[in-house]
C-alpha cells in the first residue's frame, strides 16, 4: 500500500509517497534519523505493522521543510529516499 503525506496548492503537489509495503522489510528505521527535518516517525498502522509515516503537525508545510534537502543546483539525492528500503519513499516534486 502507499501512504501519501503532503498537500496540494497554487504553486504544486507537494507529497511524500511511503510504499508501506516496502518500508515493513526495514528493520533499521533509517528515515527517521536520516531527515535533518525530524519529519519521519514510526507508527503502527491500521494492520498492526510498524512503518514510517510524516509527522502530523509537518504534512502542510513539506515545501518548505524539505527545502534544504533540494537545492536548485548541486542536488545530492536525498537522505531519506537513500536510508531506505530502495523504492520504499518518493517525492511528488
Amino acid at each position: 500500500m502507499k501512504a501519501n503525506y503532503g498537500y496540494m496548492d497554487g504553486s504544486g503537489e507537494f507529497f511524500i509517497t511511503i510504499n508501506t509495503d516496502l518500508c515493513i522489510e526495514c528493520t533499521h528505521r533509517g528515515c527517521v534519523g536520516a531527515c535533518p527535518a525530524g519529519l519521519f516517525e514510526i507508527i503502527v498502522d491500521d494492520y498492526d505493522d510498524e512503518v514510517a509515516a510524516i509527522k502530523e503537525d509537518e504534512r502542510k508545510k513539506l515545501k518548505y521543510d524539505c527545502s534544504p534537502c533540494k537545492p536548485v543546483s548541486d542536488r545530492q539525492p536525498l537522505p531519506c529516499v537513500v536510508a531506505c528500503t530502495p523504492g520504499a519513499i518518493s517525492h511528488s516534486w
